[in-house]
């Protein structure tokens, strides 16, 4: 019998609708916790969640069994409706619409977990439009940027 074997690290990035600086102490590590767990019970362990205080990064290794559109849906879908639980000042909590995912080369795979975890320190320097801007030059991902911030 045969054995279908995947090994898919991705690197998915989403913000809060409009950017809005909604995610902030004590919610955002339990946010991240949050995010981990869906991940966990959908058969893609994070390897590594962090973000700011206006978006999210998630790195984790995609299941042979689900298809990524539907891992954001169930990410962003879930925790939404989770933060708007933890406060009324969160009762109109939404994400973007969008989002981006990236391949990772397993050698990178460490490369990206400090930088997820250097969140904080990266965006003193830098906004969330030009560290994702950054993403997609990168990757080489045709944009138009009128379509990318809801």
């Amino acid at each position: 019998m045969g054995q279908s074997l995947v090994q898919n690290y991705i690197h998915i990035v989403f913000s809060t609708k409009y950017c809005q600086h909604l995610i902030h102490p004590p919610y955002e590590e339990e946010l991240h916790q949050y995010l981990a767990g869906i991940c966990k019970e959908l058969d893609c362990p994070a390897l590594r969640v962090g973000g700011y205080t206006d978006h999210v990064h998630v790195l984790c290794k995609l299941s042979k069994n689900i298809a990524l559109f539907l891992l954001v849906k169930e990410l962003k879908m879930n925790s939404s409706k989770w933060m708007k639980t933890r406060h009324e000042t969160l009762s109109s909590f939404y994400w973007q619409n969008r989002y981006g995912a990236f391949s990772v080369n397993p050698s990178e795979v460490d490369r990206v977990i400090t930088y997820i975890q250097n969140q904080h320190e990266h965006h003193r320097r830098k906004t969330f439009q030009e560290e994702y801007r950054a993403f997609l030059i990168k990757y080489r991902v045709d944009f138009d940027e009128r379509y990318v911030w809801d």
